[in-house]
């Protein structure tokens, strides 16, 4: 399973721990933010943290945190290259 990571979006940090499944719980600030998951290629949805189920609304945040997952080159990748 892949390991925990930091994604920048703006002047906001978020710590991602990928839980499986395409299924992340975010971190903003120290503390336990939100749990999401890809729903299709380009949408990201929310999950409730009571039911865990998928919770349908767009949610910009939500899918900009997804964006910056997908996008996110882990370091070690980058070290063995060299």
């Amino acid at each position: 399973m892949q390991e925990p990571f930091d994604v920048q979006i703006g002047p906001v940090n978020y710590s991602v721990f990928p839980e499986g499944n395409q299924t992340y719980t975010i971190f903003k600030d120290g503390k336990e933010y939100m749990q999401i998951q890809k729903d299709t290629s380009s949408i990201w949805l929310k999950m409730d943290y009571k039911t865990e189920l998928p919770i349908f609304e767009e949610d910009e945040e939500v899918n900009a945190v997804g964006q910056a997952i997908e996008n996110y080159v882990p370091e070690e990748d980058e070290e063995e290259e060299l």
